[in-house]
């Protein structure tokens, strides 16, 4: 069953194409991710997703709805952590909580009820009456998340939810997710860290310049287009570039270039010979990440 339907869905803003025809299922308990550059357009498909932007053309169910007949409907069943931090600094960490649960029309009590409890899932039960300015980086973003589960939403959007966290705070996050995800809650993930692409998402769908140009789980993805191993390598000669592009296209390998830097996709059984290899200086090898799927499909650095 689908929680989210996209179907041809477009965002122009006057000139810019954002989103260009894009269609995409996210399935109830799973986690889907959202995976590409800045300015591939994945930031204007959710927000598009969660009612915060009209759509240009094209349709968007949310549980069954149309986001552009029920919107205040589908914003109060949702959980959305953003990308960046949107606490009220006049408001200490309880009060944050209490606040934001008031809108979803609960009572004092259990609005207090629930903030204690995402709190502990947290642990931030020790910070309740900090200020919000006396938090670390860490603790906002898990403060954030933990408010997005007020509502006991069934469907929570993320925007790089551990953008900026030491690793033990990351892993803290990650298995909270792991265990909401095993109790039934389907997410949408918007990330730039592979490492939490591998570990949480059930699938992925690559974005670039508005497009989704590849979708699959995160081990089809690698497997279909990883190859056996990446070659990172420098010419011995500037003066011989296009000659060696030249004899590398015709050997039939793939290659991206970064700064001086060629990135050579080896898929399984390809040889280089003797010729090739005396025009490179070969600085690495290495078995295919996600990172490198991602930029054989992209020919972009996650980084820029």
């Amino acid at each position: 069953m689908s929680v989210i339907e996209v179907r041809n869905v477009v965002k122009r803003y006057e000139s810019i194409l954002a989103v260009d025809g894009v269609d995409l299922d996210v399935l109830q308990g799973e986690c889907f991710g959202l995976l590409g550059p800045n300015g591939a357009g994945k930031t204007s498909l959710v927000r598009m997703i969660i009612a915060a932007s009209p759509i240009s053309s094209g349709s968007i169910m949310v549980d069954g709805r149309d986001i552009t007949v029920f919107p205040r409907q589908i914003k109060t069943g949702l959980g959305v952590v953003p990308q960046e931090e949107n606490l009220d600094p006049d408001l200490n960490v309880l009060q944050n909580l209490i606040t934001f649960a008031r809108y979803f029309d609960l009572s004092k009590a259990e609005a207090r009820r629930r903030a204690d409890e995402v709190l502990h899932l947290f642990e931030l039960q020790e910070r309740g009456k900090a200020k919000i300015s006396e938090l670390s980086g860490g603790m906002k973003r898990r403060l954030l998340i933990a408010r997005a589960l007020l509502n006991r939403p069934r469907l929570i959007i993320l925007d790089e939810p551990t953008v900026g966290l030491d690793p033990q705070t990351k892993y803290l996050v990650w298995q909270r997710l792991i265990s909401l995800k095993e109790q039934g809650v389907t997410f949408l993930l918007c990330t730039q860290n592979m490492e939490e692409a591998w570990r949480l998402c059930d699938r992925l769908a690559i974005m670039c310049e508005g497009r989704i140009i590849a979708l699959d789980s995160p081990q089809e993805l690698l497997g279909r287009h990883g190859g056996s191993q990446i070659l990172e390598a420098r010419l011995r000669s500037e003066d011989r570039r296009e000659a060696v592009l030249t004899m590398l296209g015709e050997r039939g390998f793939q290659l991206q270039e970064i700064e001086s830097t060629l990135y050579i996709f080896q898929e399984h059984g390809q040889e280089m010979d003797d010729d090739l290899s005396s025009e490179l200086v070969i600085t690495d090898r290495h078995v295919p990440t996600l990172e490198d799927v991602f930029l054989k499909l992209t020919g972009r650095s996650l980084r820029e």
